[in-house]
């Protein structure tokens, strides 16, 4: 039995949701998603309890689908009412961001500028050499911020690279003079 699966979903004021087959669209101030679930979970809408996650039938496998439906719901529900957030920072000598109309334009120490377009949904802005990406989709949100993080992964003799904000490089012992 799932202990997330078994959680009712509450929907606060100004959200909707809307139930069709296996297709769930939620409403809200910031925006709209829509995503389509498998048919081995039962998804019902009450207008007073919210969203409710039931299984069709007990196997471990439909059990694993049910919490991770159910996390999935709640975290669409919680998209639509407050922005997801993601912080990145950029260290090191040289390395500088920027951004251009859609784009982001990051000097990493290529002989190139590497650019990246912000997708659809997604707000980035910049400073000095602070990211923030938010956005309503946790998933899309995600992505964007590991595809930034990837262009550069933070090394752990000098600290150099992208990182998280909240993320901590474990930093290594350089070679010793003999």
């Amino acid at each position: 039995m799932s202990r997330i699966g078994k959680q009712k979903i509450a929907l606060p004021q100004g959200t909707t949701a809307t139930v069709d087959g296996l297709t769930v669209t939620v409403k809200g101030p910031l925006g709209e998603l829509t995503r389509t679930f498998t048919p081995q979970i039962v998804i019902h809408l009450s207008p007073e309890e919210g969203l409710s996650v039931t299984p069709v039938k007990e196997s471990q496998e439909v059990s694993a689908i049910w919490g991770t439906t159910a996390a999935h719901l709640a975290n669409m529900v919680a998209g639509v009412n407050k922005a997801y957030v993601k912080k990145l920072i950029l260290e090191g000598v040289g390395y500088r961001v920027e951004l251009k109309g859609t784009q982001l334009v990051m000097q990493l120490g290529f002989s190139h500028p590497v650019l990246l377009d912000i997708p659809k949904g997604i707000t980035a802005t910049v400073d000095k050499n602070n990211i923030t990406i938010s956005g309503f989709d946790k998933e899309l949100v995600g992505q964007f911020a590991a595809l930034i993080r990837d262009q550069k992964k933070p090394e752990p003799y000098k600290g150099k690279g992208m990182r998280y904000d909240d993320e901590i490089i474990r930093r290594k012992e350089g070679k010793r003079a003999a």
